[in-house]
């Protein structure tokens, strides 16, 4: 019997998403403020305090990491699919403007200096991100605007600040005051934009936000074009035939993977502390003593990870970062950056040209030198956005050989756990084919446990795949968990579509109940959970997860790799 799915909370959201899309649909711009209205009555659980004067500072830091820093010069958001949509709506040369990127979400964009920002988008889940993003970020840019000229002679003040970059404790007291702003957000707001924390203040100082968009194709068609293009880029970089070679598809990120399979962060050990040592991150050279001392049960491994990937995005550590493609291409990993498209990232891993000794130490006790005689690959994708996860894997679909496994590692919203939490789902709603879908996940706490130091293991959870992070209230979520649901997050449920049509003889249904009990391959999906939207405040725009971020990622990625190692190893 299908469980019932909650709908209270959900009027207002769906009020929201169709006002925004059915003014989308105009050839014209539409402005943000048009907005405004529907989507504080929405009562984003990300937004909580949207419609009151008081500065909601958890809201603008989410929106602040998830743009890129010339959204303060920004007038003009143009959305589109590709090069040739672009091209096709007037703007023929937007991939000669200046790149940029946010700080906490992967996308590809454009800014021509003079207000525009162009932005690729992979499905409508990018529409439904971006959309609400720009919306919360003008609701609290213009609360500021208005505190701030409340105070004769500060928004002066402010910009003097930025123009001459002297600080001034007693103009930034000052203006925590009247923003109304506790210690804590104001020192979170300053951490938030760094050096460019005075040339925000002046902007909002200076005037109140009007941004507009404009969507520039909005077809199903486009999105597939736009997928085509990406999958025409990885075969194009790999040497042999992908439909030929059995695969293991992973969805996870760029850098777990490769860590724990060429082992080069160890092998490069003494470099890393030596960087840590010339005083580059005071606070990580703390921890990494503190780990050494035993004073606190991270695991060094995964340290040297994250320090790694800190000091290859540094200019000292460029010839390392050369040293590492090097390595990575004699090992038989190939990377593929994305180009024209989306910000996506491919990497296609052969089984039987890894070095066993080089190999994390939580994958030794394997019979690792059975790999060589496997010609398999592991095809791993940089987690995508929403449904450009479904746009993904059935364009995979029909272009590699035997899939004997799909593994999803993402992040996710936890209804009942902690952050730092890894939940193991075998239930799945999916708001946007409304299916219901049961399956067997392959992992269980057992898998991942011993490889955890800080978090729990929550196995036979329920998952609820949503339209966008801010696109949920507390009535919906509440209704959620009272039918069971502790996960939210934004992909398995359209890789579950996906999955249905490897097996089904046509698309996926809508509004079922769906069995993927039989798919011939394995279904694995664990999520780590990176906030708690039943608890006041608490997301990533309140809070990083930082380094301790490594442990739930690597404790999942253990089991992943530790499942498809011991799979190919007993054939």
């Amino acid at each position: 019997m299908k469980r019932k799915i909650p709908k209270k909370g959900a009027d207002a959201i769906t009020l929201y998403t169709r006002t925004y899309y059915s003014l989308l649909r105009t050839t014209n711009v539409v402005q943000i403020r048009s907005l405004e209205e529907t989507y504080m009555g929405m009562q984003s659980s990300l937004h909580t305090a949207s419609t009151k004067q008081k500065p909601d500072m958890s809201a603008f830091i989410y929106g602040s990491l998830r743009l890129p820093r010339c959204i303060l010069e920004t007038r003009l958001v143009i959305l589109g699919q590709s090069q040739e949509v672009f091209q096709q709506r007037g703007y023929p040369d937007v991939e000669s403007w200046q790149p940029v990127a946010a700080q906490a979400r992967r996308r590809r964009m454009f800014f021509d200096g003079q207000g525009t920002l162009a932005a690729y988008i992979a499905s409508i889940s990018d529409i439904d991100d971006l959309v609400p993003i720009l919306t919360a970020f003008q609701i609290e840019w213009n609360k500021m605007h208005d505190l701030i000229g409340l105070q004769a002679g500060l928004s002066e003040r402010l910009q003097a600040w930025a123009t001459t970059g002297a600080p001034d404790p007693a103009l930034m007291e000052e203006t925590r005051t009247i923003l109304r702003l506790s210690p804590k957000d104001w020192q979170r707001l300053e951490q938030a934009w760094d050096v460019d924390f005075p040339r925000l203040l002046s902007h909002i100082a200076a005037r109140r936000q009007r941004l507009t968009i404009r969507l520039l194709a909005g077809s199903y068609i486009a999105y597939r074009r736009a997928t085509q293009q990406w999958w025409d880029r990885v075969r194009q970089y790999v040497p042999f035939d992908l439909s030929a070679r059995p695969t293991y598809f992973v969805s996870s990120n760029t850098h777990s993977l490769v860590n724990m399979l060429t082992g080069f962060a160890l092998r490069h050990e003494a470099e890393l502390l030596a960087y840590l040592e010339s005083g580059a991150d005071p606070a990580l050279y703390l921890e990494a003593q503190r780990i050494r001392q035993h004073e606190v049960p991270s695991n060094w491994a995964n340290f040297l990870y994250y320090t790694q990937r800190k000091y290859l995005a540094s200019p000292e550590g460029q010839t390392l970062r050369e040293a590492r493609r090097r390595y990575e291409i004699e090992h038989g990993i190939i990377r593929i950056p994305s180009q024209h498209t989306f910000d996506l990232e491919v990497q296609v891993i052969e089984l039987a040209r890894l070095n066993p000794d080089d190999v994390d130490p939580r994958l030794r006790d394997l019979p690792l030198d059975a790999l060589r005689r496997s010609n398999a690959i592991i095809l791993n994708i940089d987690y995508p956005l929403g449904f450009a996860a479904y746009h993904l894997l059935t364009r995979l679909a029909v272009n590699v050989g035997e899939l004997r496994g799909a593994y999803i590692i993402g992040k996710a919203a936890t209804l009942n756990g902690r952050i730092g939490d890894v939940l193991i789902p075998n239930t799945v709603y999916d708001e946007h084919s409304r299916n219901t879908y049961l399956f067997n996940n392959v992992f269980t706490a057992q898998d991942v446990a011993p490889y955890i130091v800080y978090g729990d293991v929550l196995d036979n959870q329920r998952a609820i795949s949503v339209h966008g992070t801010f696109l949920q209230n507390r009535q919906y979520m509440e209704g959620f968990l009272d039918a069971g649901y502790t996960d939210v997050e934004m992909e398995s449920g359209p890789y579950l579509s996906a999955f249905y049509e490897f097996v089904r003889p046509r698309r996926y249904p809508t509004n079922e109940l769906v069995n993927l009990y039989t798919v011939p391959f394995e279904i694995g999906i664990l999520h780590y959970a990176s906030d708690t939207p039943m608890s006041k405040g608490k997301n990533l725009g309140a809070q990083s997860m930082s380094y301790f971020g490594m442990d739930p990622t690597y404790a999942s990625t253990v089991a992943v790799l530790r499942r498809i190692l011991g799979l190919e190893t007993r054939k």
